[in-house]
């Protein structure tokens, strides 16, 4: 029988071995840090392939169960779904380049318009208990925080996409093998993986695609639709930089909660400078696309797939906008979605070992 005192001073030897690892990876950052940089840079045009793939896979093997070969399924929706983004690149980014151009020569004037906002508030509020107002100038610093943060990481973002341009042309190639050796691809994945492990692993692949796969895919296209509204919306008022504006919309809108109130904030400010009128424009074509979204597309091409109760989304989405800002807002569910799954997988396991 094991004595207590060697099974404690085993744990606690095991503590302190992970922790001395531990310190000594983050001592020689420097080190593996940059090999890290660049094999992100190796695979990142193959994650994206693989997302795309894990997209089209479904719709692929839905067409072929209709009766049509697998090579021409396979041919048609990859030439659809890539000609489509490509005809859309290809007519949106000029206008979309030129409505950024004229964003930027104006942002003086909004910058003006935002200082004349901030300095009504702080005197409107000044005869309002300290705490009070303090806490609305803090609410304004940490707004203005999170704008100057976003649009920083936005600009980033689209110079390193811009700079790896010719990388990410290989993309349509790659997804295209993907799909086209999918059942290869699974078939190495399953030899290469020991034999104890493939039963429970196809079972825990299984779950993750059940709980996120439909999620994903259908937020995609209910972002998609919106987007596609509010750029037609806000051209059809006379509203400045309509396809900027419905992209951002669009993209913001595959944050649950606190998405539309982000994508609003731009769009707001910009129709605010042009009239009251505009302002009350734009709030109204957004709360009405959000009505419809949350009320209709979503509960009907989305649905309930995620199972995760509100709190703990929004929980998520703080953790995520804390460490990776906007992008980390919009993967945050995702994570919570695979992470849930990999625990009650594990659980099942636990009790079936039981």
């Amino acid at each position: 029988m094991e004595h207590p005192h060697i099974h404690f001073f085993v744990r606690v030897t095991k503590m302190l071995l992970v922790v001395i690892l531990i310190y000594f990876v983050v001592k020689l950052k420097n080190v593996w840090l940059p090999f890290l940089h660049m094999l992100i840079k190796l695979i990142t045009p193959f994650l994206i392939a693989a997302f795309i793939t894990y997209l089209l896979h479904p719709v692929v093997e839905s067409i072929h169960r209709r009766g049509m070969p697998r090579a021409l399924a396979i041919l048609f929706i990859y030439a659809l779904f890539f000609g489509g983004v490509g005809f859309a690149i290809y007519k949106g980014t000029p206008l979309f380049i030129a409505q950024l151009e004229d964003l930027n020569k104006s942002l003086p004037m909004f910058v003006r318009t935002y200082e004349q906002w901030t300095t009504t508030i702080h005197e409107e509020t000044a005869t309002w208990p300290y705490d009070v107002h303090k806490w609305v100038e803090a609410l304004i610093t940490e707004a203005e925080s999170f704008i100057s943060e976003a649009v920083t990481g936005t600009i980033i973002g689209l110079k390193q996409w811009i700079n790896r341009l010719i990388v990410f042309l290989i993309i349509p190639f790659i997804a295209f093998y993907m799909l086209k050796d999918v059942e290869l691809i699974k078939k190495t994945a399953w030899e290469l993986t020991p034999n104890k492990w493939r039963k429970k692993g196809v079972q825990f692949l299984r779950d993750v695609d059940k709980t996120l796969g439909g999620y994903i895919r259908g937020q995609l296209f209910v972002c998609l639709l919106i987007g596609t509204a509010a750029t037609i919306s806000f051209w059809l008022i006379g509203m400045k930089y309509p396809l900027l504006l419905g992209i951002i919309v669009g993209v913001t809108n595959v944050i649950p909660y606190f998405g539309p109130i982000i994508g609003a904030i731009p769009a707001a400010i910009i129709a605010a400078t042009v009239s009251m009128n505009m302002l009350l424009l734009t709030v109204g074509i957004i709360f009405v696309l959000q009505f419809i979204e949350g009320n209709i597309l979503s509960p009907l091409i989305v649905g309930k797939s995620l199972h995760l109760h509100p709190l703990i989304i929004m929980f998520s989405l703080f953790v995520g906008g804390e460490v990776g800002g906007v992008l980390g807002l919009i993967v945050a569910v995702p994570i919570v979605a695979i992470a849930k799954a990999t625990f009650t997988h594990i659980r099942s396991l636990k009790t079936m070992a039981h």
